[in-house]
Formats: C-alpha cells, structure tokens, sequence
C-alpha cells in the first residue's frame, strides 16, 4: 500500500457543547487525491479545521508525515507545508492579488522573493491571477477569488493541499480549469484532500474516496469503485452519483 502521509486515529472534536465529531479514522495516502464525501452537516468541514488545528481535537491523534500534529498551533501545522483553502477562500479583499500572494508565500518578504518559475506555473493554471495582479482582489468574481485562493495556497510547494469545496457556485467552465490545476498539482506528487459536492469534479478527480456521516467515516475505498456502484452511492449518501 502507499505510505500514508496523513492519518486520522479516533478523533473527537467538540465546539462549544456540540460534539461533531464522534471518532474519525482517515488516511491520506501519499501522492494522491483523496475525497472526502458527505451530506451537508456530516462534520467534513469541522474534520478539516481540525486537521489545521481551528479546532482543537478534542480526543484521538493526527499524525503527519509520522509526527503528532494534534496538540499544535495552526500556524506550526502551517510551517509543515500543509495549505488550507476554506470555503469562504479567506482572501484579503482590500489588498491586491499581488500582495495576497505575498502574504502567502511564508518565506517571501518581496515579491522578487517568490520563484519566478513557480509563479509562471500558477499563472498557466488561473491566468485570471496574473490578468488581475495588481487589482483589489475583493473586485474579483466569484470564480476568480475562488482561483486566486488556491494559487495562495500553493504559491510555494506544499507536502500536503486541503481545500474545502472548490467548485461551490463556479460556471462549468471555470470548473474544468479547476479541475485541470488540481490534476497538474497531483501530478507533482503533492497530496491532496478535497470536500466537494460537484459529484463530476469527484469522479473525475478523485484516487480514493471516504464519506462521512454524522461526524463518522462510513466508508473508505477507491473513487472509481464508488463512482461504479449505484446501489452503495444511494446507501451512503442517498443519491447516485
């Protein structure tokens, strides 16, 4: 089996007096693209936060890369090169695309700091980004916020991509151009972790898949095993695929 770079063992997490998650077990095989499936309120949200430490685990254990992340900071896990998209993007909307970008490359103090070939690499993925460079970023539209917020996360190389619903509200088109950068970074070994409800962007996208279901993982397999069985599509999430 391939190494797991990520693993979630029996992890509890409480907000407040709400207890979301009642024991997830998840790992992330390393090099691949990992969905993670659910209806809405299931806890795929709260897993990630979690994982980026937003949340505080309340029981149980996350290991990255074979070190206990559970107990760290957020800005620690950060500094492990494990990038976080959230569904609200998290952009800066007062600030340029340009100096977005800056605040994301941790190890950049100037722009001249970032690797020239790096950030042509993320210009052929969302040319929006370098079109609107200098632009407020808040001007953007939907899709090209939602552009700019993965290029952040990925404007140096990350050990480890987790992206909360990229695809929610985006035209077709804008879509596929998504769907195009997350094979283009999979394919450079970078490990990734997607929530999505764009069942087409799963199948399509997706190694291996795990659904949860009131704050549990139900299921964990091959996306392409799932995208195949109807009757375990409807089992698990009440609707085919």
């Amino acid at each position: 089996m391939t190494q797991a770079l990520l693993t979630l063992s029996g992890v509890h997490t409480h907000i407040g007096a709400y207890h979301i998650l009642h024991g997830v077990d998840l790992a992330l095989a390393r090099g691949q693209l990992t969905m993670l499936l659910g209806r809405n309120g299931a806890g795929k949200s709260t897993t990630l936060r979690t994982i980026m430490g937003l949340w505080r685990a309340s029981q149980g254990r996350i290991v990255f890369d074979g070190k206990d992340i559970s107990a760290l900071e957020t800005p620690r896990i950060a500094d492990l090169k494990i990038a976080y998209v959230p569904e609200n993007m998290g952009i800066f909307s007062d600030l340029s695309v340009k100096e977005n970008m800056l605040l994301a490359a941790r190890s950049a103090k100037r722009i001249q700091h970032i690797d020239e070939q790096r950030l042509a690499w993320i210009f052929s993925l969302f040319p929006a980004v370098e079109k609107f460079w200098n632009h407020p970023a808040g001007k953007l539209s939907g899709g090209q916020k939602q552009m700019l917020a993965v290029a952040r996360a990925i404007v140096e190389p990350r050990e480890l991509l987790i992206v909360d619903e990229p695809s929610k509200g985006l035209a077709p088109a804008i879509v596929n151009n998504m769907i195009d950068a997350f094979a283009q970074l999979k394919a450079t070994g970078t490990t990734i972790l997607l929530v999505e409800q764009n069942i087409s962007f799963a199948k399509r996208l997706g190694d291996q898949v795990a659904v949860m279901d009131n704050g549990r993982i139900v299921h964990n397999g091959a996306m392409q095993q799932l995208a195949e069985d109807e009757a375990l599509q409807h089992a698990l999430l009440g609707l085919a695929l």
